[in-house]
């Protein structure tokens, strides 16, 4: 999605929230009987503010398909506040972007998903569940290399100090620019390259692209700053000192392998095995938008397989060799960016998939 309609995007949310907080209040005075010209003058300003709301879906893009997808999220987002499925966290203090509320039947749904996900795989799979602490001292998180490494470039608009995170900057400049009529198709399998690629370049190599492509914050089209990494994680203070560095947990995998002695005790020093958690994990993310797509604080249900590294083989893997799956090869990543499809035997034989461990999972 381009850049300009991200920011219409972002307006038009705005203003469908107010919209509905409008409606809200007057169903609540009409409720106590309030005065008929009060109730009038809010009838008043709803009217306004849907004439607003109206305005701003005439500035998203003009395609059939941009635009029925456009109103269809506004009209769903809106929907699942209304009925409490999802709400902002601590809305009436203004709200934090990238923290949400479930409703009741937010939970509901929420409940019966995990409870099919552990049937699928947990107990399907005779998989071993564990349940860890959120709280991370900061040594475990050394060296795993979070601390150093877990962190997404940002940058920075110059006049405003609003924060973007850079590839995505990249992506949508970029997507932007291939809606150009008559572009050369030279110039455009550029642009498709490096797309591929943004979240993967170093923080040279992204300031330099940022350069080139003279890429500006989408909000006000001002100057941006060069990237900078920004870790992702949460960090906090254990113990009433605060010696003690910790962190909340940006994914639950941690706790199951500093446990892995005491699992492989468990399953009677026997590999291979599975690992499973369902738990909260935390990312401060730079500029969380897209809803629940991408969040600061989530469910996370991760499982960690553990096998012989001499002998990788799955004895369930002569049952799905000849299932087929569309796959995303990495060298077709870069070169033909097309997926393929061949059955996961021969992903397997071929390198595809690089053991039948792996492709017993997919």
């Amino acid at each position: 999605m381009a850049d300009s309609s991200d920011v219409i995007q972002k307006e038009l949310a705005a203003l469908v929230l107010e919209e509905q907080k409008i409606a809200d209040h007057i169903r609540e005075i009409k409720k106590n009987k309030a005065p008929k010209d009060q109730v009038e003058s809010w009838v008043v300003k709803l009217k306004e503010a849907k004439a607003k709301v109206e305005a701003k879906k005439k500035e998203l893009p003009t395609t059939e398909a941009n635009t029925k997808s456009e109103f269809n999220r506004v009209a769903f987002a809106r929907l699942m506040s209304q009925r409490f499925f999802i709400n902002p966290s601590f809305e009436i203090y203004g709200g934090i972007a990238g923290l949400y509320d479930l409703g009741p039947p937010g939970t509901a749904v929420k409940a019966n998903l995990l409870a099919l996900w552990r049937q699928h795989f947990v107990l399907y799979d005779n998989m071993l569940e564990v349940d860890c602490t959120s709280v991370t001292p900061e040594p475990v998180l050394e060296t795993s290399g979070h601390v150093a490494k877990f962190s997404d470039f940002m940058v920075k608009d110059l006049k405003t100090g609003a924060c973007y995170r850079a590839d995505h900057l990249l992506e949508g400049h970029l997507e932007t620019l291939l809606e150009a009529k008559d572009l050369d198709p030279k110039l455009a399998e550029e642009y498709k390259t490096v797309m591929a690629q943004a979240d993967a370049f170093s923080q040279k190599e992204l300031g330099s692209y940022l350069r080139k492509y003279d890429v500006k914050a989408p909000d006000t089209k001002n100057d941006i700053g060069e990237p900078e990494p920004f870790n992702l994680m949460f960090q906090t203070q254990i113990g009433p000192t605060g010696k003690i560095t910790g962190y909340l947990r940006p994914e639950t995998a941690q706790g199951i392998f500093v446990n892995f002695k005491r699992l492989l005790e468990y399953n009677g020093g026997k590999l291979p095995f599975a690992a499973a958690q369902i738990g909260q994990a935390f990312r401060n993310e730079i500029a969380p938008r897209s809803g629940l797509l991408r969040v600061r604080e989530f469910t996370l249900a991760e499982i960690e397989h553990f096998v012989n590294p001499e002998d990788k083989s799955h004895p369930k893997f002569a049952q799905i060799a000849s299932y087929k799956l569309s796959l995303f090869p990495r060298e077709d990543q870069i070169t033909t960016k097309k997926t393929i499809e061949m059955t996961i035997g021969d992903a397997v034989k071929n390198g595809v998939v690089n053991n039948e461990t792996l492709g017993t999972l997919l």
